[in-house]
């Protein structure tokens, strides 16, 4: 299944990129193992995306929770909360 990845505000200074798109094993079926799959990259990507660290989703521009399922041809996007000030 192939999806489009956004990364924005600390996360896409953090890893270097704001998107990509990617062609995921059999075992991401949602979210949550996007993310997982993501920090398993190592390094950046696994301080950026470690479990337990602030990171909000939206799939095709929508919030979501990590169980969310992915569908071929998704777009989503990984931010740090955002605060007010």
């Amino acid at each position: 299944m192939n999806v489009d990845i956004l990364y924005f505000a600390s996360l896409r200074e953090v890893l270097g990129q704001e998107k990509e798109a990617a062609e995921l094993p059999e075992t991401v079926r949602t979210v949550g193992d996007l993310r997982s799959w993501l920090a398993g990259r190592g390094g950046a990507w696994a301080t950026a995306l470690a479990p337990g660290k602030a990171v909000r989703a939206a799939r095709n521009h929508a919030m979501v929770q990590a169980a969310e399922p992915l569908q071929a041809g998704d777009e989503v996007a990984f931010f740090p909360p955002v605060t007010g000030g």
